[in-house]
């Protein structure tokens, strides 16, 4: 009889599970006092200049010890790839690219950092005149070969759709989830930023279908890219996805504060406003 009775009570706090995220902020590693004191969970900053890959092992050292000496939770960094590295059109520079990556992932895993984000609008651009079926299959190229490297340090890349006055290659959930299929390696997944599905007209429904893919997310609002609660952008629609989806990942603010201090605060109290 205990047993039929603990069955129950374990059914029904899964079907009662409360899924929930977890909210952050795309920032220097500077703000995390801040961002810690307004109720954030973990910040995200960029590649370059946390994980600094074309910096010395003691250059990177120094942004260690100040990780350390904050007690800074990363989930994440952005801007994975500089545009100069180019991983589409008639000159790719892959290898320079595993290069930069391999130094990056590594020096993620010694930082704790378990995801990387995959935007890099500019690397991936498709060059005018040039296939953009071509395009795809040099992107895909990339990702196979970074999916075993990620694996190696422990370090998921999420890509990042971007709305089409940022790139021209992978501008929606759909196409950011035939490029997860193609490569099918478990440390490439998807990510899905609200600012952007809203700038292409993109229901949140697709958050839905294509929700098995889903391992990050960000968010803005459409107009100019500022913090939630700024202009009021109604978010409700996208968070009723994640929810359906049981989504419990991360939340990140990757836009702009017409007063960083102030703004985050009430950005993060309206967010969590529009996700009951």
């Amino acid at each position: 009889m205990i047993q039929v009775f603990l069955l129950i009570f374990v059914c029904i706090a899964a079907v009662c599970q409360d899924y929930k995220p977890t909210f952050g902020i795309c920032t220097r590693l500077a703000q995390y006092p801040l961002v810690q004191q307004a109720g954030y969970n973990y910040i995200e900053p960029n590649v370059t200049d946390f994980l600094a890959p074309a910096r010395s092992d003691e250059e990177f050292a120094v942004n260690l010890a100040e990780q350390q000496r904050l007690n800074a939770k990363i989930v994440s960094c952005v801007s994975f790839i500089p545009a100069q590295l180019r991983i589409t059109g008639p000159e790719t520079k892959h290898d320079e690219i595993m290069v930069w990556a391999e130094t990056a992932f590594k020096r993620a895993q010694q930082a704790g950092i378990p995801h990387i984000v995959l935007g890099s609008g500019g690397a991936r651009r498709v060059p005018e005149n040039f296939s953009k079926q071509e395009a795809t299959q040099q992107f895909i190229a990339v990702c196979k070969r970074l999916g075993p490297l990620a694996m190696k340090y422990g370090v998921t890349v999420v890509i990042e759709p971007l709305n089409t006055r940022e790139t021209n290659l992978i501008n929606s959930l759909k196409e950011g989830a035939e490029i997860v299929m193609a490569v099918d390696h478990p440390n490439i997944r998807l990510l899905c930023d609200i600012y952007h599905m809203m700038r292409e007209d993109e229901p949140a429904s697709e958050i839905v279908k294509y929700g098995e893919y889903l391992k990050h997310c960000h968010i803005a609002e459409r107009e100019t890219r500022s913090a939630p609660g700024t202009k009021g952008d109604d978010f409700k629609p996208y968070f009723e996805a994640l929810k359906q989806i049981k989504y419990t990942g991360c939340i990140s603010i990757e836009g702009s504060f017409d007063d960083f201090e102030t703004r985050i605060v009430s950005a993060l109290q309206y967010m969590q406003q529009q996700y009951k």
